[in-house]
């Protein structure tokens, strides 16, 4: 059975946005997942592997292959999804008050009265995966290899994952996540201390401009073979094995613009880098070549994401890449501001 469990929201002019969602319920005992997408609203991937996998699993349940039920979100942000400049979307952001969509969860959660229109759509986000055992929250990056964000109390059971995924990259995080979705989902298992069965992960596929059929089919068919993995579908593939690398997020080293200007790469996004080497170059001054300044890595590792556009504002990520060390600018909470 498919149930419409969509709901309603002000926009920042009070008209109502719906944000819409299904739940494919098999009658059969099971797993509860919950699979959004787009909370950041120009992150476009999962919009599509996810509007991919809506038949798929609508037929697993015809077919009764199905068992417990998946609730899926697609396009789960209708307020940044309207924010275009210049013809360009900028859904990060809240245009109205400058936050991060994807902070601020648990307090909006916890609230109560009259919400402001953010804080309310983030509330009833939660409400809806508040149910469920399994919860995968999709993003991509700048430019990016393959990679998932986990909690450490999710690894290394999360390993199939990454595998089902093929991901290049675990980060496995601790402490707090400046109140990204995720931590919402998993305050109350941790207050338990009860993970069996559970799993809440950010998925982040590649950068926003991999967007494609042939993507969204493969990344649709990793997510398939992981549910497979975790009792909900009996008919998956098996996964492969696994040959990425899994870091803490304390020893991931952020390579930032020292300078504004032009953002040349010498080296691609998966390259083995060693420590001092270069992995491009800024420069400030067109026409002067004094005015070039070289990036390099700070320690070994994967070249992991790097800056989209090629004119970068000084204090911007340029890159990130793995280590094997904790990094000296690491401090607390999440990786991208």
């Amino acid at each position: 059975m498919i149930e419409d469990v969509s709901f309603s929201v002000p926009g920042d002019s009070g008209a109502e946005l719906r944000v819409r969602a299904w739940r494919i319920d098999a009658g059969r005992p099971g797993p509860k997942v919950h699979l959004q997408a787009g909370v950041h609203a120009d992150e476009i991937a999962g919009m599509l592997v996810l509007h991919e996998l809506l038949a798929r699993l609508r037929d697993a349940a015809e077919r009764g292959v199905l068992h417990g039920s998946v609730t899926l979100v697609p396009q789960a942000n209708p307020i940044g999804i309207g924010q275009f400049r210049q013809g360009r979307i900028l859904g990060r952001h809240h245009d109205a008050t400058s936050r991060n969509f994807n902070r601020g969860f648990p307090a909006s959660a916890a609230a109560g009265g009259t919400l402001d229109n953010l804080s309310l759509w983030q509330k009833r986000l939660a409400e809806l995966a508040a149910p469920a055992d399994i919860v995968l929250d999709l993003h991509t990056d700048d430019e990016a290899v393959q990679y998932v964000y986990l909690h450490e109390c999710f690894w290394p059971a999360g390993q199939d994952l990454a595998a089902a995924l093929r991901a290049e990259l675990a980060i496995i995080w601790d402490g707090d996540s400046d109140g990204a979705f995720e931590e919402v989902v998993i305050a109350p298992w941790l207050a338990e201390q009860d993970f069996a069965g559970r799993l809440v992960a950010t998925v982040e596929l590649r950068g926003q401009g991999d967007v494609s059929d042939a993507l969204a089919r493969q990344d649709a068919d990793g997510i398939y073979r992981f549910l497979g993995a975790r009792g909900v579908v009996s008919d998956a593939q098996p996964l492969p094995e696994w040959k990425g690398i899994a870091t803490p997020i304390g020893f991931m080293e952020t390579v930032f613009a020292p300078v504004a200007g032009v953002l040349v790469f010498e080296r691609e996004l998966g390259d083995w880098i060693g420590a001092g080497e270069r992995i491009g170059r800024i420069i400030a001054r067109p026409g002067d070549a004094a005015s070039e300044h070289v990036l390099r890595a700070p320690q070994a590792g994967m070249f992991a994401t790097r800056y989209r556009d090629r004119l970068i504002p000084r204090g911007a990520i340029a890159a990130k890449l793995t280590g094997s060390v904790p990094s000296s600018t690491w401090s607390a909470g999440a990786l991208d501001p």
